[in-house]
């Protein structure tokens, strides 16, 4: 719930953001000299690129976050190992042998997300936040495409 509540705060944020970038900008293009024209056209395509941004993270969170309970409510979640780092994280001799085999389930059915998904969670756990994240979103496309 604590993530949710930051989420909107930020949505806030972003939107406070936006209508203060455009009013900026409406003031900026009143002035009328070059650089002014020029800051206030930055502002005015700077402030829908912040929102494209922020709309498609709210959009992969919202669908990772639906499959992670769906996964976790068939029981398909992957099993941590016994002994973990004192900051929760994998110990570096669990990571490549997990990573491993959840890389090899994935490879064996490439349709599946719940496979791909699991190999997020296991990526994301031992530490590589851009693997994790390429995997889900694959896993979010997986599971749009089936019936």
């Amino acid at each position: 719930m604590t993530s949710r509540i930051g989420v909107a705060v930020m949505g806030a944020a972003l939107l406070l953001y936006i209508v203060v970038a455009v009013w900026f900008a409406v003031l900026f293009l009143r002035g009328g000299t070059g650089v002014s024209i020029g800051m206030g056209v930055a502002l005015i395509v700077i402030a829908p690129i912040g929102a494209w941004a922020m709309i498609r993270e709210l959009a992969f969170g919202y669908a990772a976050d639906r499959l992670g309970r769906q996964l976790d409510g068939e029981g398909g979640m992957p099993e941590a190992p016994a002994q973990l780092t004192p900051s929760g994280r994998l110990r570096r001799e669990d990571v490549e042998p997990m990573i491993e085999q959840y890389t090899t389930a994935a490879q064996a059915d490439v349709d599946d997300w719940r496979a791909r998904y699991r190999l997020g969670v296991v990526q994301d756990a031992a530490g590589r936040r851009k693997d994790a994240r390429v995997s889900i979103r694959q896993a979010i496309r997986l599971a749009r495409v089936r019936p």
